[in-house]
């Protein structure tokens, strides 16, 4: 902020009154602005480190949603793998067992497909004579009832519009149409998704009428309708030698702990074995994650020291009780014991806590010999990823600090408010100054005006005196 001091000396008076008004101000605003200034350095280092904290936080816990997915299971304590991915691909679960097995696929199983007898005029064809009606499909259910799905046919419809209608309404019941043509005009072709033996669709109503049972010849005619290439199927499979039939071509536990998807007819074999090398890394991946932000809190609360060792320049958090009670909730869960048979605590897979600094370190060879020796793959993934597991007990901790509202954003709100608390007192501070250097600069200024008027008035009684003796001399 400008100052009206003026350097220099009074006019008056030989003094210098801006020095002299410089002094009284600094010593008067010396006390109040060390303690704002001070306390904006705390400020602005509290608010960058409870940032730190949030970002790192923030990434911590979206590696643990990574490592905990459910869909993408990251801790799964076996791998399968196809030697044929183009006839079948395989995951296997914590309930598999090392093996081989030999699969053999001579049918996939397939949906029904239907088309309409051909129309002429393409996809812009009127049905049903231009009239409204209404489209039923009908679909079988092997053992069981059949279901019918009911499709209005405004007037004036075209095979384009009612693909596109039975599109709309039917897509997330498994059905889709399209308009195909062919040498003798174009169809409607309707498709289900469900497959299996006996789970045929015919169609009625709104002269499209297709009986789902009989097959389109392979020498067609434009009157020709009904499943195209064949009725649905079930998958036909050996495991093993051992002969197997499923309605659809995704099988869950045909082999105890594998999930396969069959996606071409041929031979593969399926190797099973325990997925030690993907369990090594999901565990680095966590131990490297709470290490980041163990590292972290110690780098934001430790003060550099010098080389007697004792401390010089605060971190950003030091004295703060936050970042240690952030760590010692995340050492909570660490400590805890898991619900498996075998495997309970983290000690077993090689994972123990560094008392000095508090981070993780990983024994991969102690890992190696509970995956080798004590057989405790099928084990880690509930540890970690279970419903009460280690990352769901680290989540529950952490989410008091991290949740919208919660002990960050309170802290961090309540900063923002001493930083605006700060600068206003600053601009209090700076007002007050200038009013008072105004008021000492004037103050100072009379007295030097003053001081020369008297100095003046001394200087001519002075010389008047001076000029009078002069006279009585030369008289």
């Amino acid at each position: 902020m400008a100052s009206p001091i003026l350097p220099g000396s009074g006019l008056g008076s030989g003094l210098d009154t801006g020095a002299i008004v410089k002094a009284l101000v600094n010593a008067d605003k010396a006390a109040k602005q060390g303690q704002i200034d001070r306390g904006t350095t705390t400020n602005t280092s509290s608010i960058s480190g409870v940032g730190s904290l949030k970002s790192l936080l923030a990434t911590f816990q979206a590696t643990m949603r990574t490592l905990g997915n459910t869909t993408e299971p990251q801790f799964t304590g076996f791998s399968a793998s196809s030697s044929d991915p183009k006839v079948l691909t395989a995951t296997a679960n914590n309930a598999a067992v090392n093996g081989i097995y030999k699969v053999n696929v001579s049918q996939l199983a397939t949906g029904s497909k239907v088309a309409t007898a051909a129309f002429d005029g393409g996809a812009k064809a009127s049905v049903n004579g231009g009239a409204a009606g209404t489209l039923t499909i009908s679909q079988s259910v092997p053992g069981g009832t059949a279901k019918t799905y009911d499709l209005d046919v405004p007037a004036g419809s075209t095979l384009e519009s009612v693909a596109k209608a039975l599109n709309d309404k039917y897509q997330f019941s498994g059905f889709s149409a399209n308009v195909v043509t062919d040498n003798f005009g174009s169809r409607l072709v309707v498709s289900s998704a469900n497959t299996g033996a006996g789970t045929d669709i015919s169609l009625s109503g709104a002269g499209l009428d297709v009986d789902g049972s009989k097959v389109i010849p392979a020498i067609a005619t434009k009157t020709s309708s009904g499943s195209v290439g064949g009725l649905a199927l079930d998958a036909l499979f050996t495991v093993d030698g051992l002969a197997i039939s499923s309605p659809t071509n995704k099988l869950e536990n045909t082999v105890s702990g594998l999930s396969m998807t069959l996606l071409a007819k041929g031979e593969t074999q399926v190797l099973v074995t325990t997925n030690t090398d993907g369990l090594k890394a999901s565990i680095q991946k966590f131990v490297d994650a709470y290490n980041a932000v163990a590292n972290a809190i110690t780098s934001l609360t430790k003060p550099s020291l010098d080389d007697d060792g004792k401390p010089t320049i605060p971190a950003a958090l030091t004295g703060d009780a936050m970042p240690r009670s952030i760590l010692a909730a995340m050492r909570g869960p660490l400590s805890e014991s898991g619900t498996g048979d075998k495997l309970t605590v983290l000690a077993q897979l090689g994972i123990t806590t560094d008392q000095k600094t508090g981070a993780l370190t990983f024994d991969t060879a102690k890992f190696n010999k509970a995956m080798t020796e004590k057989k405790l793959g099928g084990e880690v993934q509930s540890l970690f990823s279970g419903e009460d597991g280690l990352l769901a007990r680290m989540s529950k901790v952490l989410t008091p600090y991290t949740e919208t509202g919660g002990i960050l954003d309170t802290r961090t709100t309540a900063l923002s408010k001493t930083k605006t608390k700060l600068a206003n007192e600053q601009l209090a501070l700076d007002r007050r100054i200038e009013n008072l250097t105004a008021v000492l600069t004037k103050k100072y200024n009379d007295m030097d005006t003053l001081v020369g008027k008297l100095k003046a008035t001394a200087s001519n009684i002075t010389s008047m005196f001076e000029a009078m003796a002069a006279q009585q001399k030369n008289s």
